[in-house]
């Protein structure tokens, strides 16, 4: 096969860029490095088109690796021919190899296998031939002490041409192709489990076509399956599926046909459809999985991006009633102050010495924002913060405080801060994403952050590779500071790992920091190689060498000191200065080596070195005067933040413990396919209440015919 042609085809590219892109990736280049600094290898492709390409190509390898197992297999069993060698190289899937396979797997014992050492297989030979008139006269001759009658006799060549029936490559084929079309899934729900099951409603008597079934809600059904409280079933149309066999395999009306067509009912219903049910089971979840995963990759892209509030001095809060708020202040670099805890919520109440202590805190640090977590009893500590009489230029935000929790039990938070305990480090996390969310969210599993679908019932493997090279992306986009950066997140930039991130600081801590970015070939474990890979990533701000601050490549100086000596200008004063940089020519400086979108990239950064990509936007809060779930009714307007969106809507934020759904067809007017395409995670929203259900918690709510502010 041609995998670069097919993969090409797949992904509507052209072969080169495939095969360079592949060769790229077997040389040991990261996606973030491929998309950033190898552009006119592979035609400019981005991050999400050159992961595609790795994952075709991973199918491809695994197809590769089993081809040559099954290979092994049939040559010790002798049956690998010119004609099997053929069929096996140029199988395109695994479900069609497997079919090829099948007659030579060794088996468990079978109904077949039975019949066949019973003697039975010239019998079956016979009813396949279809040119006996007087079938029962002939299986009367297979009667002896194994087989006691002529009833036994056809039951058992009848076992033998189901088998053959069940193992026919053309026939599995046909039988699949109808799945395709017309498989439908079912669910039921178990009798007697209705009311623990109440969450799963909408599923206790559920059809619908397979192909048109959504990720979330067949990840809904397998999930209400996998907890006891539905019974899950797929099939095709039972009738389209039998004529399909019985008119590749009768051609006759005598005796033997009718034998036939027991043996294809029988295969059917107790080989072939339980068989390729399985199949069309594994392969719809496996491509919910994908579309869920793509979703939560998505929506932690988007929260990774989120716009950092900057070098502030902040206080955050990790708000609490009986054990009270733990609050914490931090200076510009994220480092830790002082902590201490409020009690300004029952049973204590003690809200007169709450406002003195956070005025107090105000005014010695002088801080400038106030960051509280949205948990238990977020709203109340946000009110009652504001009602303290806080100079006016001090910001108050209410932030997500997913994961924090799990931070501060984690190994990395013990080994930041191990004289505090689990609320003071949740608090030091909170206050971190408001500075900056990136750095902060790095050190904490993606899978506890808040933003997925199902993210539990998804394979795991998947899932785990898809957000780390999420994670990977989002820090390498933005680049990071090499003499700041905590091992967490130096541990993400291209080529390191945990190790070289953690020998990183420790050199820093021996010797200072880097001054210089090829200083980090002195770094413990770090080659060439790696330094090519991550160099680019690397931000250096008081370098020797000014371009070490900007994302253009050591690879790329040569360039840069050509033009710079062609122009008579030193490098230092062509970065930032648009009036020099405008009259440079970049097709003089194209070569074997550097082509035009490296010199773009190249003037982009001496235009504005390091720039972050996030965008700069100022997060609002909500100003709801709702606290409870039973204070909405219908046709009540509030504002929103969107905190998570799948593939049927979005979650929207509106004050109180429970979100809100917007459904899909509620987000706009106009058809949309993604909800990502109208909605980010952080967005505020207005929004309209249409529906509240208090026994479920669930609201649904409209942004159609509210005015977005």
């Amino acid at each position: 096969m041609d995998v670069y042609n097919l993969i090409a085809e797949t992904l509507h590219l052209q072969a080169h860029q495939v095969k360079n892109t592949i060769a790229l990736l077997n040389e040991g280049a990261t996606i973030p490095f491929i998309s950033r600094y190898r552009k006119e290898r592979t035609g400019n492709l981005d991050e999400t088109l050159i992961e595609e390409i790795k994952n075709q190509n991973d199918k491809f390898i695994q197809l590769d690796k089993r081809k040559e197992a099954i290979t092994a297999s049939l040559v010790s069993q002798g049956k690998f021919t010119d004609e099997m060698k053929q069929k096996i190289a140029s199988c395109p899937s695994l479900n069609e190899l497997e079919d090829i396979y099948l007659p030579f797997r060794p088996k468990r014992t079978t109904k077949a296998e039975i019949a066949k050492k019973k003697g039975l297989s010239p019998l079956a030979a016979t009813i396949l031939l279809q040119r006996d008139n007087k079938i029962e006269l002939t299986a009367s001759k297979f009667i002896n002490k194994e087989v006691e009658s002529i009833d036994e006799a056809l039951k058992g060549a009848r076992d033998i041409i189901a088998e053959v029936i069940n193992e026919d490559d053309k026939i599995r084929a046909r039988v699949r192709t109808i799945f395709a079309r017309k498989a439908t899934i079912t669910s039921k729900v178990i009798k007697g489990k209705e009311e623990e099951a109440i969450k799963y409603k909408d599923y206790f008597d559920c059809s619908q076509q397979l192909g048109r079934c959504s990720s979330h809600r067949l990840l809904a059904m397998r999930r209400g399956e996998s907890e006891g409280f539905l019974r899950v079933s797929i099939s095709c149309d039972e009738e389209e599926a039998l004529n399909t066999i019985e008119r590749m395999y009768i051609h006759t009306k005598n005796e033997c046909a009718r034998q036939l067509e027991l043996s294809i009912k029988d295969s059917y219903k107790r080989l072939l459809k339980p068989s390729i049910e399985n199949e069309f089971a594994i392969s719809s979840k496996q491509n919910a999985d994908i579309e869920a995963i793509k979703i939560f990759s998505k929506n932690l892209q988007q929260l990774l991006l989120s716009p950092p509030l900057g070098q502030k001095i902040v206080m955050g809060i990790d708000p609490g009633y009986r054990t009270g708020c733990k609050v914490v202040c931090l200076n510009r670099e994220g480092d830790f102050i002082v902590n201490t805890t409020i009690y300004p919520h029952p049973p204590q109440n003690s809200i007169d010495e709450a406002k003195q202590i956070i005025l107090s805190l105000c005014k010695k640090y002088k801080i400038e924002i106030i960051v509280i977590g949205n948990g238990t009893a977020g709203r109340e500590t946000e009110q009652f913060v504001k009602s303290i009489g806080l100079p006016i230029e001090i910001e108050i935000y209410n932030i997500s405080e997913d994961g924090a929790s799990v931070y501060s039990a984690s190994k990395s938070a013990r080994e930041e801060f191990p004289d505090f305990d689990v609320t003071v480090r949740g608090a030091i996390s909170i206050a971190r994403r408001a500075q900056d969310p990136l750095a902060e969210l790095v050190k904490i599993d993606p899978k506890s952050i808040g933003v997925g679908q199902y993210q539990h019932d998804v394979d795991q493997n998947l899932l785990k590779e898809s957000l780390d090279q999420t994670v990977e992306n989002c820090v390498n986009k933005i680049g990071v500071n090499l003499n700041t950066a905590s091992k967490h997140l130096l541990m993400y930039v291209s080529g390191l790992g945990e190790t070289l991130a953690k020998n990183i600081v420790d050199y820093r801590s021996e010797n200072g920091p880097f001054k210089y970015r090829k200083e980090l070939l002195k770094v413990a474990r770090m080659g060439n190689k790696t330094f090519e890979q991550c160099a680019g990533f690397l931000r250096i701000a008081d370098s020797t060498n000014p371009l070490d601050c900007t994302g253009i490549h050591p690879e790329s100086y040569d360039v840069v000191e050509k033009i710079a000596k062609d122009i008579k200008c030193d490098i230092k004063d062509i970065i930032n200065n648009k009036e020099i940089i405008s009259k440079i020519d970049i097709n003089r400086y194209v070569s074997d080596k550097v082509g035009i979108p490296t010199l773009k990239d190249i003037i982009d950064e001496l235009e504005k070195p390091g720039r972050d990509p996030r965008i700069q936007k100022m997060t609002i809060n909500i100003e709801n005067s709702i606290s409870d779930i039973q204070q909405l009714y219908t046709g009540m307007e509030l504002n929103g933040i969107v905190t998570n969106i799948t593939d049927f809507g979005c979650f929207v934020d509106i004050g109180i413990k429970e979100k809100g759904l917007v459904h899909i067809s509620q987000i706009t007017d106009k058809f949309i396919k993604d909800p990502h395409s109208i909605v980010s995670i952080n967005q505020r929203v207005s929004v309209k209440v249409m529906d509240v259900d208090i026994q479920r918690k669930r609201i649904q709510l409209t942004m159609k015919g509210v005015n977005q502010k």
